[in-house]
């Protein structure tokens, strides 16, 4: 489950005249700053000066708005370009820094005695390691230790920080600084305590497959997608993991024996590591691993399943490596068609500098024709403060460059599952694709829940599918666990299928989604009006949420996919 904070203010200056940390030398501009700590977070003392702590640099990139342009052309059914996606080399050429940027920092590095290592593909993010002394001479700051209320977890943060001359217009963040550790983890569990869900369902093939939970055989009815085994071995559908989230092949094996019995049950996936993760099979589950492969291998029927599995080394700080994965995506000279992910962090946790530029990494990934399926949050509208009058959204639903998946719950009919997150970003403003969609909703529904949430924003989740009572199996028996991270890789198993048929076609794989959802694929989807999201922020206090309508919601989105649909509106 999503973890949710208190808003804090991040204030992201740039090049400013004051400095209210009391400037060493008066070439110092202030760059980012933050009012306070993040709730929860108590300041401990001054960081030891000796303690050497790892600072990542990201360099200005040549043309950044190139990729997100180019992202839109490649995206839009209506253009010319449509389709027509990107090369690794067309997409380093718009993010990889200037001739002068990277001198100006290699002056910089070596006036100071440092040395760096390159992060990413491009070279737009580089690390340093120096010890606290010398960090705070080196961005005019004062680096203290924080310790977590709850965890006791201690962690050196600063409140502020400057750049100096040299780096002022070639250095867009320093990182981690201003941003704070947060539970990231959507974690599906067993609910034995939660009340089912019941509905009046009608006879035959769905109440025979559905009505003991979400498996298989009921997805494939529901959403009518077929047995069919997909063709196309270069058609990938990427997962991501975490260590703690080992997915196990002879659970995956007893899975498919009882839900796929057409298949050959030692049907396998691959492993990619980043930051030193391995898939250990000697470490237990905590389940989402074992959904997320048991669903995607199981659903997406022979379709080529890798498992980006990340570890500890995380080279990106607070990101929890993952920045670090899609740099190792963007290295690859061919990145997965589909990647499913399951976690996520409250927007507010991070500051927008450090949000962007994760963003923008997603950009260049769909630039490149990867479709990214995010799961919505399991928190409903959010807590964006104590009492709940104010909500809160998710990263990285609320990015603009990637699909969120909301819930649902049920099945004949499907209704809107209550802890489906949506809402609106109070980071990014709502993007061209969906303007029609949203605005239709808040001319309707705009009254309802009037200034807990930001209403220019990007607005999520973009689609939904079941989030209720999936049915895996782990350390020896079979057992239900529910959230948008049982939605999120089932919608891409069926975007991977109708890849393969494209690739059969000989039409390029449908990439960055949203541009094409919201003017034909909604087409496609199965309108959910009935249900709410709820959340309850105090344990006295009033639930909250949104109602799925009709059209667009922030529950729901456009609503839940028919294969058979998708096929006829792609004209396949």
């Amino acid at each position: 489950m999503f973890s949710t904070s208190a808003f804090v203010a991040f204030v992201y200056l740039g090049l400013v005249a004051a400095n209210p940390l009391g400037a060493r030398s008066s070439t110092f501009q202030v760059h980012e700053l933050r009012r306070a700590a993040p709730q929860g977070f108590t300041q401990v003392g001054p960081a030891p000066a000796e303690q050497t702590i790892s600072l990542r640099l990201a360099l200005a990139q040549s043309d950044p708005d190139g990729v997100i342009d180019s992202l839109y052309k490649v995206s839009d059914p209506d253009s010319a370009s449509y389709g027509q996606y990107l090369s690794k080399d067309e997409v380093e050429q718009f993010v990889a820094p200037q001739t002068a940027t990277v001198n100006a920092v290699n002056a910089w590095l070596k006036e100071n005695s440092l040395t760096s290592k390159s992060l990413s593909p491009a070279g737009d993010w580089i690390s340093i390691q120096v010890p606290v002394s010398q960090a705070n001479d080196l961005f005019n700051t004062n680096f203290s230790v924080f310790r977590h209320t709850e965890t006791g977890a201690q962690t050196i943060r600063t409140l502020a920080y400057s750049l100096p001359e040299p780096l002022q217009g070639h250095v867009d963040l320093v990182h981690p600084t201003v941003s704070f550790p947060t539970s990231f983890s959507l974690k599906s569990s067993s609910k034995a305590s939660q009340v089912a869900f019941h509905t009046t369902v009608e006879e035959g093939g769905l109440k025979a497959v559905c009505s003991n939970g979400t498996t298989i055989p009921c997805l494939q009815e529901l959403y009518k997608i077929p047995l069919t085994p997909a063709v196309h071995k270069d058609n990938e559908l990427g997962v991501t993991g975490f260590f703690g989230n080992s997915a196990h092949y002879a659970w995956l094996e007893t899975f498919l024996e009882k839900y796929r019995p057409d298949m050959n049950p030692g049907t396998n996936f691959s492993v990619f590591g980043v930051d030193g993760g391995d898939n250990d099979q000697n470490y237990p589950s905590v389940s989402e691993g074992e959904l997320d492969i048991q669903y995607t291998v199981g659903l997406a029927t022979d379709v080529p399943v890798t498992y980006y599995f990340i570890g500890f080394d995380n080279q990106d700080g607070d990101l929890d490596g993952f920045l670090d994965e899609a740099n190792a995506i963007l290295a690859l000279d061919k990145p997965p068609q589909v990647l499913t992910t399951s976690y996520g962090f409250p927007e507010n946790s991070l500051s927008f500098a450090l949000t962007d530029k994760l963003c923008r990494a997603y950009a260049q990934l769909g630039a490149r024709g990867t479709t990214l399926l995010f799961a919505a949050g399991d928190d409903g509208p959010g807590c964006g403060n104590d009492d709940g009058s104010v909500f809160e959204a998710f990263f990285p639903s609320n990015c603009p460059f990637v699909t969120s998946v909301g819930g649902t719950q049920g099945y004949a009919p499907e209704q809107a599952w209550t802890g489906s997150s949506g809402g609106f970003s109070n980071y990014y403003s709502r993007p061209a694709y969906q303007e029609a969609a949203v605005s239709a909703y808040l001319k309707a529904h705009g009254k309802d829940n009037k200034g807990a949430y930001n209403a220019s924003g990007r607005a999520f989740p973009d689609i939904a599918a079941k989030a209720d009572e999936f049915i895996i199996y782990a350390g020896g028996s079979f057992y239900p666990i529910y959230g948008t991270s049982a939605s999120s890789p089932t919608m891409a198993s069926i975007i991977a299928l109708i890849n393969d048929r494209l690739e059969s076609a000989h039409r390029p794989q449908l990439g960055f989604l949203n541009p094409w959802l919201y003017k034909q694929g909604y087409k496609a989807f199965t309108d959910i009006t009935t249900g709410n999201s709820s959340l309850q922020c105090e344990s006295n206090g009033t639930a909250h949420g949104f109602s799925a309508t009709k059209g667009w919601d922030p529950v729901t989105g456009l609503g839940t996919p028919r294969f058979d649909k998708l096929l006829e509106v792609l004209h396949l």
